[in-house]
């Protein structure tokens, strides 16, 4: 072998490990100059399709990296993006331990990690990434699923058709992690848990996988799929992300000072924690949770009794007497922390266990914590409703992963390089950027969303995919998981009147429908059959479309590209519903009914508030209502609106925009709320459980 060509190959072994080492740390999200490097080498879709570095990567052939090599300005931004990279996890805080372990049932993070299904998966990957930009001192625990949460394939006659495929942990970003092993008893088995480590900037996501030689094939099979199987697969998967979270972390020699339940399937991190504390120190049961309930943040992020997991007192006995012959106890001990009085004695209410076992509790919006405080009133039966200690911290959404690169420049411009954090007078100088400036990236991101949507038309078959959208009409936007209480279908229900609104060749106006209905819910799936016939509408096509196999990116270009994000649902049962945040951040206003996090940020001008009609007993009827008032408002007011003076994006509406920006940039982001879990929850839980230990048996309200 010649030198030139081992200088060749040293080249090309140095490129290729930098370029690894980027692709490997999710911080590639949200670093705009590492998109950039990344699209050079894809040949197909990065800024708005699919984003999977590492297989990207491992599919270029020598001659590729030869190319990559010889192209001097690429290698020396490799270079430059490694360094930055290099300099941004050098800052973090020297820590022997996590002040913060933060276990959910699912992390979404990015469309090439699936383990997410919808909001709760997305914000708790917002939540990591705000951790990391912010130097929190966290660690993230949940499970690795094999298959993820399913691909949908659209058939126009059938409906929704889920497909399950093995992942390739070393495909996606993760990596093993060999000292970290431990075993759960799940029934009558020892099942053997190994761990993944995902690195989310400066924060470390570890998921536990079954997927262990020498485990059962049954055992195997318990991380398999996010959400597949019964409530007594559901139950298996709970005990290993909290008892086996919990070992995991002793295993690598990590002790937090506070816990954060991300909902409640990560609730039996508790009992992992009760046990330790019961054999080493022999205190009692009822001591023990009054303890370490200090040193425990639950949030909830369901308002509706439906939501939650309950199991029967029959699957507690079989996967938990265990638990409960090693402390000492009787189950009908066990069964009364998660005793809820509508669900009778023989039922284990996760919510109820997990605000008994939490010292701190919190839902996700204003609106949202009311509900919690009414919803679970019970549990404090001589408590006035206002007084039950269930505070809230609203959602917010990691802005630089979500806003459009052209956006992100307009407010690096005006705000400067620090935007995602900047304080309200600052976001105030949104307020400078003119018209001309606003059309432009406002075009060029709906113009891609468009190219977008043609292209996945195309690839699923549906005639006339060429000619689907107009790229200079007026775009509405609507993506979030189908379940019944979303209302989906709400603008169908008055068909004339939708034709009406689409078919208006002065005012043109286009509607983008996508998401999935979770694979047991046939009414979902009902739900989303309708909207498939609705887009193959003759009077329709073109006009109502229909995305396929929603996930993060299709997510993302129709953040991007909407200039209307629409949201109905009932309320109040939109807990925060973060989509509306997100395409606010990109210049979109909201159409939305007053629930979740609208419900305490929409100020008149920042967007558009549906009625809620809760005075009609026969949801029918407030169906009809609410639906007659959201036309009325986009054929009296927002039609209008964005073609006053008959140009598209006229200066009225662009002024909304601006508002919009300086109202909500500051209230949405994932950087405030971070930091009010850190000043409101983290800090006072940990400062408590160092200096004291144990407290009170319920906290006070912190609203």
């Amino acid at each position: 072998m010649s030198p030139d060509s081992d200088t060749q190959n040293d080249a090309r072994a140095e490129l290729r490990s930098k370029l690894e080492t980027l692709a490997r740390n999710f911080r590639w999200v949200w670093d705009l100059p590492t998109q950039r490097l990344f699209t050079r080498i894809a040949t197909d879709g990065w800024e708005v399709g699919q984003r999977a570095p590492l297989a990207m990567l491992a599919s270029l052939n020598n001659p590729e990296w030869d190319e990559l090599v010889n192209d001097e300005t690429f290698v020396a931004d490799t270079a430059a993006c490694y360094d930055d990279l290099m300099g941004y996890l050098g800052t973090a805080s020297a820590r022997l331990v996590p002040q913060v372990a933060y276990f959910s049932p699912e992390f979404g993070v990015a469309e090439s990690l699936p383990q997410y299904s919808g909001g709760l998966g997305v914000l708790a990957g917002d939540h990591l990434k705000a951790a990391s930009d912010h130097d929190l001192s966290l660690v993230g625990i949940g499970l690795f699923y094999r298959q993820g949460f399913f691909r949908q394939e659209i058939q126009q006659e059938v409906g929704q058709i889920e497909h399950y495929h093995d992942l390739d942990p070393h495909l996606i970003g993760l990596e093993q992690v060999p000292g970290a092993r431990t075993t759960v008893q799940i029934g009558g088995e020892a099942v053997a848990v190994q761990v993944w480590k995902a690195n989310v900037g400066r924060i470390s996501l570890y998921l536990l996988d079954t997927h262990v030689e020498g485990n059962s094939e049954a055992a195997m099979h318990i991380t398999n799929r996010l959400y597949g199987g019964d409530q007594e697969h559901r139950l298996r998967q709970e005990l290993v992300l909290g008892i086996g979270g919990v070992r995991v972390l002793s295993a690598m020699g990590m002790t937090p000072h506070v816990f954060h339940l991300n909902e409640g399937h990560a609730g039996f991190l508790a009992l992992e924690r009760i046990r330790a504390h019961i054999i080493n120190t022999g205190e009692s049961l009822d001591t023990t949770v009054n303890t370490l309930r200090q040193s425990m943040v639950f949030t909830t992020h369901t308002p509706v009794p439906a939501g939650i997991d309950r199991f029967s007192r029959e699957l507690i006995d079989r996967y938990l007497s265990h638990w409960c012959q090693s402390v000492g106890v009787e189950l009908s001990d066990l069964m009364s922390l998660g005793y809820f009085p509508a669900d009778g004695d023989q039922e284990f209410n996760m919510a109820a266990f997990c605000l008994r076992v939490a010292g701190r509790a919190n839902g996700v919006s204003r609106l949202h914590g009311k509900v919690s405080r009414e919803m679970f009133a019970p549990i404090w039966p001589n408590t006035p409703h206002f007084e039950v200690p269930i505070t809230s911290v609203t959602n917010g959404v990691h802005a630089p992963t979500w806003a459009a690169p052209e956006v992100q420049h307009l407010f690096e411009r005006v705000i400067g390089g620090h935007w995602p954090n900047a304080t309200p007078e600052e976001w105030s100088n949104v307020m400078s950027i003119s018209d001309e400036e606003m059309r432009e990236v406002r075009v060029a991101a709906r113009t891609r969303l468009v190219h977008f949507v043609r292209e996945r038309l195309a690839a699923r078959g549906v005639p006339n995919a060429e000619m689907a959208l107009d790229p200079h009409a007026l775009t509405v936007g609507f993506a979030r998981r189908f379940a019944t209480y979303k209302r989906a279908t709400l603008l169908l229900s008055d068909r004339d009147r939708l034709v009406a609104l689409l078919n208006n060749p002065d005012r043109p106006v286009q509607i983008v429908f996508a998401g999935k209905a979770h694979p047991a819910d046939e009414p979902g799936k009902a739900l989303l059959r309708q909207t498939l016939e609705a887009s193959a509408d003759p009077e329709l096509e073109g006009k109502f479309v229909f995305l396929d196999d929603y996930d993060i990116g299709v997510a993302r270009a129709l953040y991007h590209g909407s200039d209307v994000w629409l949201n109905n649902p009932i309320r109040p049962y939109e807990a925060c519903g973060t989509s509306g945040e997100k395409a606010a951040i990109n210049g979109a206003l909201n159409l939305s009914v007053l629930d979740g996090w609208w419900d305490e940020m929409h100020d008149g001008a920042n967007g558009w508030a549906i009625p809620s009609f809760m005075e009609f007993a026969d949801q029918s009827e407030r169906d009809a209502a609410e639906v007659a008032v959201l036309y009325d408002v986009f054929g009296g007011e927002i039609v209008p609106l964005f073609y006053e003076g008959g140009q598209a994006l006229s200066s009225r509406w662009l002024g909304r925009v601006r508002h919009t920006w300086a109202s909500l940039g500051p209230r949405v982001s994932a950087a405030r709320m971070v930091n009010d879990y850190r000043e409101r929850l983290y800090d006072p839980a940990s400062q408590h459980h160092a200096t004291f230990g144990a407290g009170e048996a319920y906290p006070q309200r912190m609203d």
